[in-house]
């Protein structure tokens, strides 16, 4: 029986109404064989449980944090004020400004307290994921080939697309 590979990249999101949104993101992250960890946790209701988690999380194994919270959306800076990973965010949203609130919260970081936010909902899911393969296929030639195979087979894609346009205004 295959060992299941141990977790890389840790995913935290601020309630659980913010799966719809990172389903994607792990669903990514598996399409390069990374596995993840998904984990609820809040940044004004369980802020001791996400510190402590941020603070054990390299000690832990991972390699990436990608949080994602919305509304007021301080999860992704609490978790980067308490480790040296790199933290991705991702603004989910929420109940008002169409997700603006979250990204403004989400990017508006202090010095010296980086969060790399993505975009808002679905594509910055994907992009979070696309963006931790990027940080761990620094040291990784298999992950590198992994990514450049998907870069080519996005450009394949959008080339077939022209060529179908072309096609139909030519007809």
């Amino acid at each position: 029986m295959a060992t299941k590979k141990k977790p890389t990249v840790a995913i935290v999101m601020g309630s659980k109404t913010d799966w719809p949104t990172l389903e994607f993101t792990v669903k990514t992250l598996k399409e390069f064989g990374i596995e993840s960890t998904v984990k609820v946790m809040s940044a004004h209701r369980t802020p001791h449980e996400a510190a402590d988690f941020a603070e054990n999380a390299a000690k832990n194994g991972y390699k990436v944090i990608i949080g994602a919270a919305g509304g007021a959306a301080h999860l992704c800076g609490v978790l980067a004020g308490h480790t040296i990973l790199p933290v991705i965010g991702i603004p989910v949203k929420g109940w008002a400004l169409d997700g603006m609130d979250s990204l403004l919260s989400t990017v508006q970081m202090p010095k010296g307290v980086p969060v790399a936010t993505v975009a808002i909902g679905k594509a910055g899911a994907i992009n979070a994921a696309i963006l931790a393969v990027q940080m761990m296929a620094i040291g990784d030639a298999a992950l590198k080939r992994k990514l450049t195979a998907y870069k080519k087979t996005m450009a394949a894609e959008v080339l077939k697309s022209d060529a179908e346009l072309q096609a139909e205004l030519n007809a």
